[in-house]
C-alpha cells in the first residue's frame, strides 16, 4: 500500500441506477487501493451490482447492512473495515474522473496538514452544486436575517484551492488519522448536516478545509432520496436541529432556542407539504 493510497468509502441504498458507474469510475481511479460499499437494506439490485465488481476486483469489498442504521453509521462501518492512510466518501452517484483523487492529493500537499479537501460537482446538466462550498449554518441569526439561511459560497473563479467552513458530502477527502482523531462521522444524524458536524468538528481540531476549484466530478443528486422524500425531510430537518443543540444552543438563551427549534419544524412541515403537493400533481421529486 502506497503513503497516499486511499480507501474509498460508498453508502449506497436503492442506487441501482448509479452505482454501476460509480463503482466502475473508482476501480479506474488513480491511488484508490481499497473500496468498501456499505449497503443500508437496498430492496432493488444495488447488492447484485456490488457483488459482481467484488468478484472482478480484490479492492471491492462491501457490508450489507439488514436494515437502515444511517448514513454515518454506514460511512463509519466502511472507514472501519479498510486501512488505507486516506479516506475518501463518496455518493453513488457521483462520478469521479481517473486522475481527480491524485490531483486532490496533490493539493492536500500544498497545506499544512491535516487537511478535508472537497472539489467542484456538476450534475446531469453540467449546474454547479451549491452545497459544494458552505458556511457554518449560524440559526439564531437565521432568525433575524432571510440572507442567514444560506449556506452556499459562491465559487472564487481566481483560487485553484479555496478555503471554506464546510464541504458537501457526497465527496470528500481526509487523512484517516484525522478522522480517527475527531471519532469519525457522530452518528446520532440519520441523514443530513453529518458532513457539516464533520467539517466543523475537523476545523476545531485544528484542520484546514478548501475546495478544490480545478477539480470537478459528476454528481447526479439525490437518486436514493427520490423514493422517500418525506423521510429524507423529516431527518434533514431534525440533523439541523441536532446541530444547533450540539454546537450553538449553549450560547443563547431558552427563547432563543424556543425559536430555534419552531423555525426549524417550521420549515419542515413547509417542505414536506410542497413534496406531497408535487407528488399528488405527478411531479418529480
Amino acid at each position: 500500500m502506497t503513503a497516499d493510497g486511499i480507501a474509498v468509502v460508498v453508502v449506497s441504498f436503492r442506487s441501482a441506477s448509479t452505482i454501476d458507474a460509480c463503482l466502475q469510475q473508482l476501480r479506474n481511479a488513480e491511488a484508490v487501493v481499497q473500496v468498501r460499499v456499505v449497503d443500508n437494506g437496498s430492496d432493488d439490485d444495488s447488492m447484485a451490482i456490488v457483488q459482481r465488481h467484488a468478484v472482478d476486483d480484490a479492492r471491492v469489498r462491501f457490508i450489507a447492512n439488514p436494515d437502515n442504521p444511517g448514513f454515518a453509521v454506514a460511512c463509519n462501518q466502511g472507514a472501519a473495515d479498510s486501512d488505507a492512510p486516506w479516506l475518501a466518501f463518496v455518493n453513488p452517484d457521483c462520478m469521479v474522473e481517473a486522475d481527480s483523487f491524485r490531483r486532490l492529493l496533490a493539493h492536500a500537499g500544498t497545506l499544512a496538514p491535516p487537511v478535508m479537501l472537497g472539489c467542484e460537482q456538476l450534475d446531469a446538466s453540467g449546474r454547479a452544486d451549491p452545497a459544494v462550498r458552505r458556511r457554518d449554518p449560524d440559526f439564531a441569526a437565521m432568525l433575524r436575517s432571510r440572507a442567514a439561511r444560506e449556506l452556499a459560497l459562491p465559487r472564487d473563479p481566481g483560487a485553484r484551492l479555496q478555503p471554506v467552513q464546510a464541504l458537501s458530502g457526497a465527496l470528500l477527502l481526509l487523512p484517516r488519522r484525522l478522522f480517527q482523531r475527531i471519532g469519525g462521522f457522530d452518528e446520532g444524524y440519520r441523514l443530513h448536516a453529518e458532513d457539516l458536524d464533520l467539517c466543523r468538528r475537523a476545523r476545531q481540531s485544528g484542520a484546514s478545509i478548501a475546495v478544490a476549484n480545478d477539480v470537478t466530478v459528476r454528481h447526479l443528486r439525490g437518486i436514493s432520496s427520490r423514493s422517500r422524500p418525506l423521510f429524507v425531510e423529516w431527518h434533514k430537518h431534525r440533523g439541523f436541529w441536532r446541530y444547533f443543540r450540539k454546537f450553538d444552543a449553549e450560547k443563547h438563551g431558552i427563547a432563543t432556542r424556543v425559536a430555534v427549534f419552531a423555525m426549524i419544524w417550521m420549515r419542515f412541515v413547509v417542505a414536506a407539504s410542497a413534496k406531497i403537493l408535487r407528488r399528488g400533481m405527478g411531479a418529480d421529486d
